[in-house]
C-alpha cells in the first residue's frame, strides 16, 4: 500500500478497507484480516491499524467478536456509500465546479 504523505495513514487505511468492502474484496459477514497481520502485510505499527479498526468500528463498518476477530457489517456498504457521497457532494463536487469554471470548462458538454 502506498501512502500519501498528507493525509494520517490510519485514515488511509480505513479508506482502504472501504474501497475493498465496495469492490467486494471484503463481503459483509466476512472476517478481515486482524490488526497485527494487516499490519504486517502494509508494513505499519499494529497500533495505527487498530486506530484504523476503531475508527470503522464507531462508524458501524466492522465490528468485533471478541476473541474471534473483526468482521464487516451486513449494511457497510450502505453506510460506507452514505458517507463517502455527503463527503463527494460537500467536499469534491465545488472543487470541481470552481476548477472547471476557472478553465472554461463548460460540464453541461459532459453530463449525459
Amino acid at each position: 500500500m502506498e501512502f500519501d504523505n498528507n493525509k494520517p495513514i490510519y485514515i488511509q487505511i480505513a479508506d482502504n478497507i472501504c474501497d475493498r468492502i465496495l469492490s467486494g474484496s471484503f463481503t459483509p459477514g466476512s472476517r478481515i484480516p486482524s490488526v497485527r497481520e494487516w499490519g504486517a502485510s502494509i508494513g505499519v505499527n499494529p497500533n495505527t491499524v487498530a486506530r484504523s479498526y476503531e475508527i470503522l468500528t464507531d462508524r458501524k463498518v466492522i465490528y468485533n467478536q471478541r476473541g474471534i476477530g473483526f468482521f464487516v457489517s451486513e449494511d457497510a456498504i450502505e453506510l460506507i456509500r452514505e458517507t463517502e457521497r455527503r463527503k463527494f457532494i460537500e467536499e469534491e463536487v465545488p472543487q470541481l465546479l470552481q476548477r472547471a469554471s476557472l478553465l472554461g470548462v463548460d460540464l453541461k458538454e459532459y453530463i449525459k
